[in-house]
């Protein structure tokens, strides 16, 4: 199988050497390498070149030869045939970045610092964390992305199921952006729509259910960068049309809870209950829910009774401003009424 990664059993060549770093090396040597960013941290050298003026555009299909060695030799990836979409993820940034700027049949070395490579991470067991990572790369072809409405149902799940992966490989790695743009990729070609050729029933239900499993994992992601309204959006698409997916209801009503709607998420989390009645999980989220409920209701009680004991000494405060112009009325009436009477007395002694 040409596609094969030749890299179950690791094994070492000789140690490789940065001659861009090198002292003893001349100034056109060093000038052989292009520092791709301007900070050495990614740097091209070009072996054969190739077809001037052919550079990959991005989201072109790219077939490379492509054999990944560590500083000390060690091989940890090796394909003699592999195709990737340029742009979408489909391996490590550095590649993709260095990739873009081959012309086709061009043959070059690589070298990768370990932020546009497999970072702090690593690549368990074959690249340990924080490793720079030397190339040999051919760019043996280029084509076109295919319209998608070309494609056959097989070769729509095939190609959406491998974006899916990776996807979940980066989710793994806890680059949810990137995981994001590799799900919505992957839910491109596992559209169910203008499919030509025949199809069996068990072939769209395959492509319904890797369709809704990319769904799944988009909300997710999207949880994880609390992009909650476009989560939700995700996850519903999940729920239409399986509406007893527990995975999805769990996620559903994590979101309305991080949405503040904690009636709604009780309520979600009540129907994944009544679907698996024993899930510890689910029971104890719905016993955070309540206790979150409880205290949510005992603030708007606090609110209240705040907001009414304001009322009350406003209305106090009023009274009291009153009570002066009142008594003033009272003392002006009592002494008109004096004033009359003595008046009346004076007039009937005279």
């Amino acid at each position: 199988d040409e596609n094969k990664n030749e890299t179950d059993k690791p094994h070492k060549e000789a140690k490789v050497q940065d001659p861009s770093t090198n002292d003893g090396d001349s100034k056109k040597e060093k000038e052989e390498w292009m520092d791709i960013l301007g900070s050495g941290q990614l740097k091209k050298k070009t072996l054969k070149p190739g077809l001037p003026d052919s550079r990959p555009q991005k989201a072109d299909v790219c077939e490379i030869s492509v054999t990944g060695k560590l500083e000390d030799g060690t091989i940890f990836e090796q394909f003699k045939c592999l195709e990737i979409n340029l742009g979408d993820n489909e391996t490590i940034q550095g590649l993709d970045f260095a990739l873009a700027l081959m012309d086709k049949g061009e043959e070059a070395e690589i070298i990768i610092a370990s932020r546009f490579g497999y970072g702090s991470l690593g690549f368990k067991p074959l690249v340990p964390p924080d490793a720079t990572l030397y190339y040999h790369v051919t760019l043996l072809d280029v084509k076109p992305e295919p319209l998608i409405s070309t494609l056959g149902i097989n070769e729509r799940i095939v190609i959406g199921c491998r974006k899916k992966e990776r996807g979940n490989w980066w989710y793994s790695r806890d680059e949810h952006t990137l995981a994001i743009h590799s799900y919505r990729r992957a839910l491109d070609y596992l559209d169910d729509t203008d499919i030509p050729g025949e199809h069996t029933d068990e072939q769209m239900q395959h492509l319904l259910e890797e369709r809704l499993k990319t769904y799944n994992n988009l909300g997710a992601s999207q949880m994880k960068i609390s992009a909650y309204d476009a989560a939700l959006l995700s996850i519903d698409q999940v729920l239409n049309c399986q509406p007893k997916n527990v995975k999805a209801l769990f996620r559903k009503s994590k979101i309305l809870k991080e949405k503040g709607e904690l009636t709604k998420s009780i309520e979600v989390i009540r129907q994944a209950l009544a679907i698996e009645p024993d899930s510890k999980g689910f029971q104890q989220e719905l016993s955070l829910l309540l206790a979150a409920q409880r205290k949510d209701n005992s603030k708007q009680r606090d609110l209240y009774k705040k907001m009414m004991g304001n009322s009350l000494q406003d209305n106090d405060s009023d009274k009291k401003k009153k009570t002066p112009y009142n008594a003033f009325k009272w003392i002006a009436a009592f002494s008109f009424a004096v004033a009359v009477i003595g008046a009346v007395a004076f007039k009937y002694r005279l």
